[in-house]
């Protein structure tokens, strides 16, 4: 039965694809290549250092950790895949994201996954080129309380060795950063 549905899920979708007008072949096409902002992503590719601060309490000192993040572009081009290990509260820790340029929708998006939960994260934002910073909104479920939350992700390129991420959650109404990493390249 899984195979039936696969089968005639791909027959729907390369059917769709073949009975287009040239434009519409035109319009498909132009939404699978990388372009600019895929190139941005790129520039990011390789291994990085992280320094990373974490407030579980907005009034308490963060928590400091190094990690590691490994960055690769994937799909011809299209996203980006960071693979990230180090220690958050004692624990071993790996996370994965992928991020890409929607060529469609002229948007960035973002998936988060990581071995301190179950859900997966998503995230929409913009690339401001005079800030040199993307930022990402969306939301994820508080593990307290099983309720959304909203959140924001800021990503700061300080030189083509260097860029900052800041997290922050809003809790009251208010905007709380909860977590800075300053990621360096890593030299061979």
């Amino acid at each position: 039965m899984k195979k039936l549905l696969l089968s005639l899920s791909l027959f729907v979708c390369f059917g769709t694809m073949f009975s287009q007008t040239p434009e519409e072949m035109a319009a498909w096409e132009a939404s699978m290549k990388p372009g600019a902002q895929h190139e941005w992503l790129a520039s990011m590719d390789g291994y990085w250092n992280a320094k990373i601060k974490m407030w579980m309490d907005p009034s308490q000192p963060a928590s400091e950790s190094d990690g590691t993040t490994k960055n690769e572009m994937i799909m011809n081009g299209l996203y980006q895949r960071s693979s990230h290990t180090g220690d958050m509260m004692g624990m071993p820790f790996h996370g994965e994201s992928v991020t890409g340029y929607d060529n469609i929708n002229k948007k960035f998006v973002n998936t988060w996954i990581d071995n301190m939960g179950s859900g997966i994260m998503y995230l929409e934002g913009n690339y401001d080129e005079k800030s040199k910073t993307l930022t990402l909104k969306g939301k994820m479920t508080d593990p307290t309380n099983g309720k959304e939350m909203d959140i924001k992700e800021t990503l700061t390129v300080n030189s083509p060795d260097s860029h900052t991420f800041q997290m922050y959650m809003m809790q009251g109404g208010n905007e709380i950063k909860t977590m800075e990493i300053v990621y360096t390249r890593a030299k061979d």
